[in-house]
This record gives C-alpha cells, structure tokens and sequence, in this order.
C-alpha cells in the first residue's frame, strides 16, 4: 500500500461493479460505489459462475461457495419440446475437465455476499454517478448528491448495458443492437421447484425456456422468444402458458407456480461494435458498460468478473502515476476475448432462435451428432479462457504482486 491511500470509484453495484470494489479494497485502495438505486435488490434473476468465473474469483480470495449453498445439479444441457434430450453433459464430468463445477445462485445472493465483504458504508444507494470530468488527469466525480470530495485516482464505469458514461466518452459508438429477443425471467421458492432436475435450456422454433436450480434449492426459470422490440404482454402468465403450456415436465409445473409480480421482462441487446478501447484516461470500463452482450454463453456477468480481477492485478504496485498505462494494459488484455465471445454469443443466439420448422430440424440434429469431445473442446476457451496477464513494470523496476 502506497503512503496516501488511492481512491476509486465505481460506478454501480453490480456483479462487475462490486467484485471491482472488493479486488481493489483487498489490494489497500480506499473504495466509494455509487449505485443509483435506493438499496440492495431483492428481485432478480439467477446467475451461473461458470468456472471461469470461479477461477476469477479465487484469485481475490473470495469463496462465494461459503454462502450460496453447494446443491448442484447432476447434468446440464438441451432438451426439445417432448422432453427429448439433445445434448447432456454430467456435472461431475465437467468439474474433472475444469477443476470444478459451474455454481448457479441468485444473483442477489451474489451481490449481497460481495457488499458484505466491504467496509461498511462503501456502497452508497441511491446516488447515480451523473459525469465525470477531467479523466485524462484527476476525475471529479459528479452524483445526483453532490461532486464526491477531491478528485480519484480512478473512476471504474460499471454502469450497466445502458452507460451514460460509455455514451459520454463515446459519442460515435452506434451502440446498443435488439437481438429480436424477450426474455422472461424470475426465482421460485425451493417448495415450487422440482427435486434434482437437471439444468436445461430447451430449444422449439423462436421460443426457448431455460430450468437451472441454485444452490440453494430455489430455481431459477427463463424464456426467450422472438418478438418485436418493446413487446409486453397484458396477462404474463397467460402468454408463458400459451407459449410453453405444452412442453415437457416440469415446465408446465413450474409455470402454475409463478408470481406474475416477480417475473422480470427484458429485451436482449448487445453493442453493436466492440468499443475501441476500455480506458479513457483514469477511467475504466467493465461488465455490461464496455461489452455487452446477449446471455446465449451465460458469459455476460462471468467476463465482468473477469474485468473486474484482471483490471485490479493490473492496477496493483503501478503507483498512482501508473494508473493510465496500466488501464491500458486492461484495455489490451481485455478488447479481443470479451469481443469474441460477444459476437459468439450473438451468433449462438441465432441459431438458438431459429423459427423456420426445417431450420430447427437442421439445428437439432447438427446439436445431437456432435461429438461430446466437440463440444468440450467449444467450451474449452470460455471456461479455461481465464488468465491473469503480466503486471505492469513500476518506475522501481518492480512490478506488481500477483494474488
């Protein structure tokens, strides 16, 4: 830790925003998020670390399986309509190949559990970082409550899918592109779930529902369909039911269970084109803000982990002169993986949503003859992808301590 303790602020309590905040508080930076809504969320949706994200994780020292329950699934994978299988993969087999298995949680968990692991009073609700200014030098930072007192070190941008500060910094980026896609999403009570189901995602023709139980025996439940942007239907309900009413057990279950009030509808998005970089100065940008993507890989909050960690490793022993070069560093050991599994993703999305009945034909076969080693070897870069690069050179000489 340097004399004067460094400052960063974060900009949203997000998965990305609040792992920034853990990674940089554990290497001896002072830590203020702001995060414009008016507390913790208690609604959600689930997430799934995948072992990459774990990985990530472990490098900081922190071990969600503390709190979030231990109860896996034995097998995960893609299912037709009447319930036939088009791939499956065992869990066990999984965690031999990448040192252990995907953990599915609620998201709020997540991030309640990251807030705890803070100093009390770092996250402060209901302020919304509203701009900042002179990042090539010292940043101000602007809130809906005032400028924070004396400029940052550093102004981490984790404000979500719709970042004000990526519009700000990047007023020539086209932006946000609508997938074609709704998604439905939302938590059931481990007394409405099914015991030991498998994880399953299955695939009709434009439409997709997603089981996944969490460790801690609530499921987690999701559907897409092909839609035009800003469909809402009246009666949510009633259009899941007409939509997937008919597939097989235990979706039709699990739809009669459902709070219509704790469905949460998005539709899917992701940037149009990579940014051209994620710094700007002493400003950064993770998670949603500077890659945003479709959630086709289940990647979208495992690579703002992923930033989050690699972007910390970077800043550790680069002194407060060295934060510009070692957000650039971030920016050139970031752009291409998280670029690249944004356009991968997009395309998975495509094929997943095809309408046409011989398409979707096609699409199942090609799915159930894949070797399984084919598929191992699709995920290999996703879940072995994770690395912690090289630190940054210090003006000592020296460089940065590794976790």
């Amino acid at each position: 830790m340097s004399a004067v303790q460094r400052h960063a602020v974060v900009a949203g309590a997000g998965i990305g925003g609040l792992t920034a905040a853990l990674a940089l508080h554990r290497k001896g930076w002072r830590v203020t998020v702001c995060e414009r809504a008016p507390g913790p969320a208690a609604a959600g949706a689930g997430i799934v670390l995948a072992p990459n994200a774990l990985r990530a994780l472990d490098a900081i020292g922190f071990d969600i399986t503390r709190t979030a329950g231990r109860t896996l699934p034995a097998a995960m994978g893609l299912r037709r309509p009447d319930g036939r299988w088009l791939s499956r993969a065992d869990t066990a087999a999984l965690a031999a190949r990448y040192g252990g298995p995907p953990l599915a949680l609620h998201r709020s968990a997540l991030a309640e559990a990251l807030a705890g692991a803070l100093p009390g009073g770092t996250v402060r609700y209901g302020v919304t970082v509203t701009s900042v200014d002179g990042a090539d030098g010292f940043p101000v930072v602007r809130t809906s409550a005032g400028d924070l007192d004396g400029s940052a070190d550093l102004v981490v941008a984790a404000d979500g899918i719709h970042s004000p500060l990526r519009r700000r910094y990047f007023p020539d980026h086209p932006g946000l592109r609508h997938s074609g896609e709704t998604a439905w999403r939302t938590v059931l009570p481990a007394s409405a779930g099914p015991k030991g189901a498998a994880t399953a995602e299955t695939w009709g023709r434009g439409e997709r529902f997603g089981v996944v139980p969490l460790a801690d025996g609530r499921t987690y439940v999701y559907a897409t369909a092909v839609v035009p942007e800003g469909y809402r239907p009246a009666d949510v309900r009633a259009e899941l039911l007409y939509r997937y009413g008919a597939w097989h057990d235990p979706i039709p279950a699990l739809l009669q269970r459902i709070d219509p009030a704790a469905v949460l509808q998005h539709d899917l998005y992701d940037l149009a084109a990579p940014l051209p970089r994620f710094h700007h100065g002493r400003l950064a940008w993770l998670g949603d803000a500077a890659h945003a993507m479709t959630p086709n890989l289940g990647q979208g909050g495992c690579q703002a982990v992923e930033d989050a960690v690699v972007l910390t490793h970077l800043l550790d022993g680069a002194g407060a002169g060295g934060v510009p070069a070692a957000l650039a560093a971030y920016s050139a050991a970031r752009c291409a993986r998280t670029d690249a599994i944004r356009v991968r993703a997009r395309r998975a999305g495509r094929i997943a949503a095809l309408s046409h009945p011989l398409a979707a034909a096609l699409r199942d076969l090609a799915v159930r003859v894949t070797p399984d080693r084919a598929a191992h070897r699709a995920m290999d870069g996703l879940f072995d992808g994770f690395t912690l690069p090289a630190g940054i050179t210090t003006a000592s000489g020296g460089v940065g301590t590794r976790w």
